[in-house]
């Protein structure tokens, strides 16, 4: 069963600051598409978390599309993408700091105060520090994407942006199921690829060693 997150690190967050804005990846892993970075801003006195949110990763599509909505009306959000090409410029690491910085100015440009508030990091290593103009204050918490409602929420976001958009690129370059897979390196993507070559999408510095011979 799911464990159902919380909102314990964000009431000793928001001891010393009014806003805890949640923050994490999607599709770090895949062959194909962005890297997207949520981010959930959340005051004292926001309520209770959606019922079913979770960890978006243990959730069904049908049920992230069903709440993402219920997320971004009991937070502020915003989703920051970084491209393939600049995945393959830059790497994955500076690509995150990309689309999460991306991801504050979009949540800045709305009215948050995002240097005075806590930002809670899922993950042990900060990517998002390096990106930065002015350091923010940042904690880190390993699962924070199961346990923290925030971050929960910002995962659930993303995930659902994310996925949106690979649905859109299914259309745009046939052959690569990127509809079911989003991206990932399933199967029926690795074949397409041997078989079709690399589209515009994809990430070519991912590919060496990942794709059989044709």
């Amino acid at each position: 069963m799911a464990v159902s997150p919380t909102l314990e690190v964000e009431q000793e967050l928001w001891t010393d600051a009014s806003t805890v804005i949640g923050m994490d990846e999607v599709g770090r892993g895949a062959l194909a598409g962005p890297v997207s970075v949520g981010a959930l801003a959340l005051r004292r006195g926001c309520g209770e978390w959606p019922e079913h949110l979770r960890d978006s990763k243990t959730m069904t599509p049908l049920r992230r599309t069903a709440t993402a909505p219920l997320v971004r009306e009991w937070g502020v959000s915003a989703v920051g993408h970084a491209s393939n090409a600049e995945i393959d410029r830059f790497g994955i690491q500076i690509a995150l700091g990309l689309a999460g910085r991306r991801a504050l100015v979009a949540l800045h440009a709305i009215g948050i105060d995002v240097r005075g508030a806590a930002i809670l990091l899922d993950g042990t290593h900060d990517w998002l520090a390096p990106a930065l103009r002015a350091p923010v204050r940042t904690m880190l918490r390993a699962k924070a994407d199961r346990d923290c409602a925030s971050v929960s929420g910002a995962a659930l976001v993303a995930k659902v942006e994310r996925d949106g958009h690979m649905v859109e690129a299914h259309d745009d370059h046939p052959g690569y199921e990127w509809a079911s897979n989003k991206g990932y390196g399933s199967a029926a993507h690795l074949s397409a690829i041997a078989e079709l070559g690399p589209s515009a999408l994809h990430r070519r510095t991912w590919l060496h060693g990942a794709v059989p011979p044709a």
